[in-house]
């Protein structure tokens, strides 16, 4: 069976260096590393957004930003299908044949929940707590092969394959076909520029907390000339950076827009101070950054070739989804 790759991003606004070291360039290496008879899926995940409350106007904004930031990073329309979950509605028909065989059980041992509805479990909707199911219907809908997960997804792959092993089961099918995880490489960790113990965050209110893929290279250089760091020079080995959260963090960067190991930085720049360190991870990151900047920006203000592209990438869904639906309605009686 051809390699089939299915992961979506919840769309949100403002994406900075973070968000673009953690996921995003992951998705760019799988479309790059894809063999020519395999297919990636990358969806922007709007249903999965309106578990929570949303001001509509700005989800509308949001998901056409991360359409042009996505793009901007790399993902080519034309090698892989970048769609809206929203314009696939065989996501959300499926996830509701799949709640007659996800189990509750199942559910309240999800993690996640826990941690996002807090305290006040009973006022969270039940599409915060069923979301799990929707995530199982997003990857078996189009038989995938292979879901990138991180840690915190782990549990959520485990759900969509105990989903699909009973569904097989209870109808006497082979269905559904079961997903290995891709455990993407190591994504960095980006944290502030002005809290190393904090992740980078749009939620921050400080936006010298962040490097946002829409800064300029001045905004850039200034951030970083201005990020918090210490007194002492860069060590010889990351393990010496322990109890430096700061300079891990500027160190860590640096690996990651290089594409090297923190060791591998330190060892081209131990014994230097941050004076001389800080201007050279400016000058990466803007090298880095500005053409996804350019690009980001010509898409934005062409909102209508980016609902182009999405919907010509929904077709294409529409028509790999259909056979596996028709085929879940039928395995029910229906």
């Amino acid at each position: 069976m051809a390699m089939r790759i299915v992961s979506g991003i919840q769309p949100t606004g403002n994406l900075h260096l973070g968000n673009y070291l953690g996921a995003i360039r992951n998705w760019v290496r799988m479309q790059d590393e894809m063999p020519a008879d395999g297919e990636c899926l990358f969806f922007l995940a709007d249903l999965h957004a309106i578990t929570v409350h949303n001001d509509p106007a700005m989800l509308a904004a949001n998901i056409r930003e991360m359409a042009a930031t996505i793009i901007a990073c790399g993902i080519d329309p034309a090698r892989a299908i970048l769609f809206r979950q929203r314009h696939v509605p065989a996501h959300a028909e499926l996830s509701w044949l799949l709640n007659g065989t996800a189990r509750i059980g199942w559910l309240n041992r999800m993690t996640q929940f826990k941690e996002k509805s807090g305290k006040n479990r009973e006022g969270a909707s039940v599409g915060l707590f069923a979301y799990p199911v929707l995530q199982a219907a997003d990857v078996l809908l189009y038989q995938a092969t292979h879901v990138p997960v991180g840690d915190d997804q782990k549990q959520h792959l485990e759900l969509a394959r105990d989903i699909a092993t009973k569904f097989n089961a209870d109808t006497g099918t082979d269905l559904f076909t079961l997903p290995d995880p891709i455990i993407p490489p190591a994504a960095a960790r980006i944290m502030s520029l002005r809290d190393g113990t904090a992740k980078m965050s749009k939620s921050d209110p400080s936006d010298a907390s962040r490097i946002a893929l829409t800064d300029d290279a001045d905004t850039i250089a200034a951030k970083i000339r201005k990020a918090k760091s210490d007194a002492d020079a860069l060590p010889a080995t990351a393990a010496e950076l322990a109890d430096r959260p700061e300079a891990r963090n500027l160190v860590g960067i640096y690996a990651a827009l290089a594409g090297v190991t923190p060791d591998q930085v330190l060892a081209t720049h131990a014994g230097q101070g941050f004076g001389s360190f800080k201007p050279a991870l400016a000058d990466l990151a803007v090298e880095t950054l500005s053409p996804i900047r350019d690009r980001l920006l010509t898409f934005r203000a062409d909102p209508a070739e980016l609902d182009r592209l999405l919907a010509d990438g929904a077709a294409r869904a529409r028509t790999l989804a259909a056979p596996t639906l028709a085929a879940a309605y039928s395995a029910l009686g229906l």
